[in-house]
């Protein structure tokens, strides 16, 4: 290579490390995250969390399950998504979480296709859908065909008309993220099959927070002064399903559940 030929070179290379160090952020900036219409982040889509959570919020060892289903009723090991791995029950409260736990294969609301509440329902092993408008944003669940309205028209959250498995949803957009504001609960929900619970006195926090075009960083916050002695906070990302067609299908669970709870109300009980 001559040397004129080779100076010519650098300087095209040189050109370019300047062009992508100035020009790289600012498109890495513009693509990271999709926006909707109003300039928010496109939440649209398919989202599923990835690990055991729904086993166990807290870190957990592999267990044994009921003898005759073997390796594929067994509790596989886990990481924990509570921040510090502490739940902080007070005692009577740590003694009911205790019993429910002993006797989680009859009492858990999942076994018997009851609504999973919030937050318990992002993170079961099923995906979910997000439906974003400017006014209310819809999120439905595959699971027991549960689903929720985030009302992000209201200045000031309206109280529930009624307790319910889902609580009821106020949201705003605190820059990128989504925060939801959750209150109005019956206190029957669990937060995972290992028995943690709350009251109906339970006010959730979330927020959805964009880490990239196909992740969100998701975090709750709960406060129930009737079971904790303090507020504490779960986060797990959460990914877009990127697959051809992907959607949430309806797992209507009741059917699979109804000898579980009326078998002993059978003319030939079964239970």
């Amino acid at each position: 290579m001559s040397d004129r030929l080779r100076e010519t070179f650098m300087v095209v290379v040189a050109l370019f490390a300047v062009v992508s160090f100035v020009a790289g952020p600012a498109v890495a900036q513009t693509a990271a995250v999709s926006r909707a219409f109003d300039g928010h982040p496109d939440l649209n889509g398919v989202w599923q969390a990835i690990g055991t959570a729904h086993w166990d919020l807290q870190d957990h060892p592999a267990s044994a399950g009921p003898a005759d289903f073997g390796a594929i009723g067994a509790i596989p090991p886990g990481q924990g998504v509570v921040v510090g791995n502490v739940i902080p029950y007070q005692a009577s409260a740590l003694e009911q979480r205790q019993r429910n736990f002993e006797n989680r294969y009859t009492d858990d609301p999942e076994i018997k296709c009851f609504l999973p509440g919030v937050p318990r329902a992002t993170y079961l092993p099923h995906p979910f859908q997000i439906i974003q408008g400017d006014k209310k944003i819809m999120i439905v669940y595959g699971f027991a065909e549960a689903n929720r309205t985030i009302h992000m028209d209201k200045e000031n959250p309206e109280r529930a008309p009624i307790d319910t498995w889902m609580g009821r949803s106020h949201g705003l957009w605190d820059g990128d993220t989504l925060v939801v504001d959750v209150a109005g609960f019956n206190g029957q929900a669990w937060f995972d099959r290992a028995g943690n619970y709350a009251s109906p006195a339970l006010h959730v926090v979330e927020r959805y927070t964009p880490m990239g075009p196909n992740t969100l960083m998701y975090e709750a916050t709960m406060d129930d002064p009737e079971v904790f002695t303090a507020p504490w906070t779960i986060r797990m990302p959460l990914y877009r399903r990127l697959e051809e067609n992907a959607q949430v299908l309806e797992f209507k669970c009741v059917e699979f559940a109804e000898d579980l709870i009326y078998g002993h109300l059978r003319k030939n009980p079964t239970r």
